[in-house]
């Protein structure tokens, strides 16, 4: 019998990025341990860098899913990197039941009714502070912050002047550099710490991004790191352990928050009134080459150059398989074929045992991909379904808010990561995908899902274009009044039915015209003489039952063609278009009676049969009826 397991949720942002990754190895690892399923929530943010795209509308799926099926959520709210999504984010997990923890500093101050991961962040700044001072009897430091604005750049700055303080020392050491956090103001930070009067033995920065752009770009400036000046990071990147010369830095203990945060929300699903937990977690110095200690191990250099090749080969065939795939799903003229494109294509983003994609649906059924799509009803339809281990129970017709993850029949625990499908502002739906190992995917799986939503915004204006062609072509063969065929549509389909005649056949043409629409337009006006013509129109019609084409050819004149006809069904025809008009007659009371006469030829011909010859002789047989009824008015 499949175990009723705890499922817990994960917030954050950029998970594919160096840092992130190796928290959601360790978060993956400790939920097996516990045996709970584990499922990312994971969100793009900014896409792009010189000329990136900020648009918030990936956290407009989460309105769809029901968050209560969760036993407890852990929340990482400092990687969100466009402004006001975080909070969104924050907002959102605030109407959920369950516990929440939140595992970044960003929180400091916020998420007042979440459970707090808690660092000691100044503890780690002050220890490299302290390696320098006491360990290379450095005097001379310097400082490149993070941006000020930033809660951790701040705190980080404050535990640096204190510690240059209590040593007697400037509290910004020999100069202080605001960065931030990221790799752009390497150069610029180079310069202004070389172009001081007394030249730093070290620098301190607020995090490794920073460290390793300005150690790049004091070597671009003959400086070299660590016999001219010596530079360290904060954070314990995997860049940072993999540079050379590997950096010198403080690392946020990875696996010490992934068990805390876990091992948190599962005791208090078993015990709701637990209040005795730890959830601090201290800093670890790694004191490496970029200080000067730790000296250079060849064999563990040689060991990431050789990885560091391997993964540029798959980048570079990577791209080559991306390319591929683009112009594979830009042929794909429906969600079938963008099936079979991924299932055969997906080869360059990592092992994965399960792909799911979901799209919204309206109230009326139809997909988002559907031009007569309207808005969102809160169940969602499956059109990209890959189980290669054959671990789900089917594909279902629909998903709904309670059961936006596929069902699985298996009995181990699950590590999903579900991610927004959309085309700049539009959101298309939602997709899961299963990795086989504990690692995440990497960043072609966010151009797949970017493709993927492109394919899908193709086919909806591509079925809009469809739509509108052949609401143009039925415009241009229908009549405005009537709703009938006009001439052309008429032509068209008299002619197509002429010619699908395989032998000599009897077929029918009929003339038929309004008695006393001058009357009707003089006396009561050409708005009552239209809804005249249209309600001879509808009983013509209604009398087209038995394959008749009929068209209303102009004015009160109406064309009515028929292939395989005989006098009997001519008779039941007019006997039913008499019986029509006088219970039309009978419940009219504007003033006026409805009549027609009508002008019917009956001939056997083949394929190459002349319509127009045929019809010639049923409006000369119309006339002569028409011309025989006493009181004729026309």
């Amino acid at each position: 019998m499949k175990t009723q397991r705890k499922k817990i949720a994960f917030f954050g942002c950029s998970l594919t990025s160096w840092y992130k990754r190796s928290l959601c190895r360790v978060f993956s690892i400790v939920a097996e341990e516990l045996d709970v399923d584990l499922v990312f929530f994971n969100t793009y943010g900014k896409i792009g860098t010189r000329n990136g795209f900020t648009e918030d509308y990936e956290t407009r799926i989460l309105d769809y899913f029901d968050l209560n099926q969760f036993d407890g959520i852990v929340f990482d709210g400092e990687g969100y990197n466009i402004d006001g999504m975080a909070e969104k984010i924050e907002r959102r997990l605030r109407r959920v039941k369950c516990p929440v923890v939140a595992i970044s500093s960003y929180t400091e101050g916020s998420c007042e009714d979440f459970y707090k991961i808690r660092f000691d962040d100044a503890g780690g700044l002050r220890m490299m502070v302290e390696h320098f001072l006491d360990d290379h009897h450095f005097t001379r430091i310097g400082y490149m912050s993070g941006p000020l604005y930033h809660s951790d750049a701040r705190l980080r700055l404050d535990e640096f002047r204190s510690v240059m303080e209590e040593r007697g020392m400037p509290r910004d050491g020999v100069g202080m550099f605001e960065g931030d956090f990221w790799y752009n103001k390497g150069v610029e930070a180079a310069h202004y710490f070389l172009s001081l009067p007394e030249l730093p033995e070290a620098i301190v920065c607020a995090n490794d991004y920073m460290a390793i752009s300005l150690i790049n770009a004091l070597r671009s400036c003959g400086t070299r790191v660590p016999e001219d000046i010596a530079v360290s990071g904060f954070d314990g990147s995997v860049e940072g352990r993999e540079y050379l010369p590997h950096l010198t830095t403080v690392t946020r203990e990875r696996m010490d928050i992934a068990q805390k945060a876990l091992n948190l929300l599962v005791d208090l699903t078993n015990h709701p009134g637990k209040t005795d937990f730890d959830l601090r977690v201290s800093p670890k110095p790694i004191f490496a080459q970029s200080c000067g200690c730790d000296p250079l191990d060849y064999h563990r250099v040689l060991d990431i150059v050789a990885r560091v090749q391997e993964e540029k080969r798959m980048m570079n065939a990577g791209v080559l398989d991306s390319e591929s795939a683009m112009v594979k799903l830009n042929n794909a003229g429906s969600v079938r074929r963008m099936e079979a494109v991924f299932a055969e294509d997906s080869v360059n983003f990592g092992e994965y045992s399960s792909f799911f994609l979901m799209v919204h649906r309206d109230s009326n059924g139809i997909p988002a991909y559907d031009s007569r799509f309207t808005v969102p009803s809160g169940t969602f339809v499956p059109v990209i379904w890959i189980d290669k281990n054959k671990e789900y129970v089917g594909c279902p017709h629909s998903f709904n808010a309670a059961s936006f993850i596929p069902q699985s029949n298996s009995d181990r625990c699950h590590v999903y990561y579900v991610m927004c499908v959309n085309c700049a502002e539009k959101v298309f739906g939602y997709s899961v995908v299963e990795m086989t190992g504990k690692d995440i995917f990497n960043d072609f799986h966010n151009v797949w899902l970017h493709n993927l939503g492109l394919t899908l915004n193709a086919l909806q204006k591509n079925d809009h274009i469809e739509k509108l062609i052949k609401e143009l072509e039925g415009l241009s063969i229908t009549d405005g009044l009537t709703g009938m065929l006009n001439r052309r549509g008429f032509d068209d389909r008299s002619r197509n039915a002429l010619a699908a005649i395989q032998e000599r056949n009897t077929i029918c043409t009929i003339v038929m015209d309004m008695d006393g629409l001058k009357r009707v337009n003089d006396e009561f006006g050409h708005y009552e003489g239209d809804r005249a013509i249209k309600a001879l129109a509808d009983i013509i019609t209604r009398c087209c039952d038995s394959g008749e084409i009929a068209c209303r050819a102009g004015g009160d004149e109406f064309y009515i063609f028929a292939a395989d006809y005989s006098q009997t069904r001519l008779n039941r025809f007019v006997r039913h278009m008499e019986n029509y008009v006088e219970k039309y007659n009978a419940s009219n009371r504007r003033g006026y009676q409805l009549g027609f006469s009508y002008g019917a030829y009956l001939i056997e011909t083949d394929s190459f049969g002349r319509i127009e010859e045929f019809l010639k002789i049923s409006d000369a047989r119309m006339y002569e009826q028409k011309m025989t009824k006493p009181g004729r008015r026309r």
